[in-house]
Order: structure tokens, then C-alpha cells, then sequence
């Protein structure tokens, strides 16, 4: 269980994190749905991957706490990234490309933005993440391919 939850414990976070918009929300989840996996090892089949299994319950946790809470709040935030490069002008030159990147992230549609962020930022492959979302795969890589589009038309490469 511990390799289980160092292994996932990150991407799991950040994934509820981005969909609830809070981190105590986020961080309450996460744990709520370890420990639903572990009382519910058992029952896993392999029908999809550990990682899938994981992160549906960690999404079905969400849902039902906004539910009972009943309001949902998302949020755009995208994780920023950091030039460790001694130079400053290229540390300079880095910040302003991901302030463009995330300003460019948060004109793309909710379904794309959501897409994204787990396919590029959580790695997780088309057909996990369809099983995740509950969408075809051919949607999924649908949005991708749209939302990479925009997000090439924003940056200015097209």
C-alpha cells in the first residue's frame, strides 16, 4: 500500500486539486480515496489499470462530497514550472513563456483544459483516460488534438 500511495499520491492530488479548486478539499479527497482502495483491494479485477482504478475513485469521492456540499468549484490552475538554469535572462524568458502557456491553458473549454492536464501533466494514456472520464477514446483524442490546436493558435505558432 505504501508504494501504491507513494507512487499515485502526486498525480491524484493534483488531478482532484485542479477539479475541486481547493487544497484541503483536494488533500481530504486524496486520503478518502487511499483509503478506499485499500479497504476495497479486493475487489479489483484488473478490468482497467491500478492507476484507473485509482484515480475513478478518487473522482467518485469528489463528486459525492460536492453533492453533499452541494456546490462544484473548478479551477484553471496549472502547476508552474521552473528553469533551474543559472542564467537569468533565460529564467526571465522561462517565466514569461509559462505565464503565456497557462494564459493560453485557461482559454481552452473545461473538457480540454481537463484533458490536457491529464494526459501531459499526470500522464495518463488515451484509453485511461477515457475510461476515467467516461468517454470514448476517440473523444478523447478529439479534444487533444483540438485543444493542442488553440493552444498553437494562442501562442502565436499558427
Amino acid at each position: 500500500m505504501r508504494l501504491l500511495y507513494e507512487r499515485h499520491h502526486d498525480a491524484l492530488l493534483g488531478f482532484v486539486r485542479m477539479r475541486s479548486g481547493d487544497p484541503s478539499i483536494a488533500a481530504d479527497v486524496v486520503q478518502d480515496a487511499m483509503l478506499e482502495v485499500w479497504r476495497s483491494a479486493g475487489k479489483f479485477r484488473g478490468g482497467s489499470s491500478v492507476r484507473t482504478w485509482v484515480f475513478t475513485i478518487a473522482r467518485n469521492k469528489l463528486v459525492d462530497r460536492t453533492r453533499r456540499a452541494s456546490r462544484v468549484v473548478y479551477t484553471d490552475e496549472v502547476p508552474d514550472t521552473v528553469d533551474e538554469a543559472p542564467n537569468p535572462e533565460a529564467i526571465l524568458v522561462s517565466i514569461q513563456e509559462a505565464g503565456r502557456v497557462r494564459a493560453c491553458l485557461a482559454k481552452l473549454k473545461e473538457a480540454q483544459r481537463a484533458i490536457m492536464r491529464l494526459a501531459f501533466f499526470d500522464g495518463l494514456s488515451y484509453g485511461e483516460i477515457a475510461e476515467l472520464e467516461g468517454i470514448p477514446k476517440g473523444t478523447v483524442k478529439t479534444r487533444v488534438m483540438h485543444a493542442k490546436q488553440a493552444l498553437l493558435r494562442c501562442l502565436g505558432h499558427r
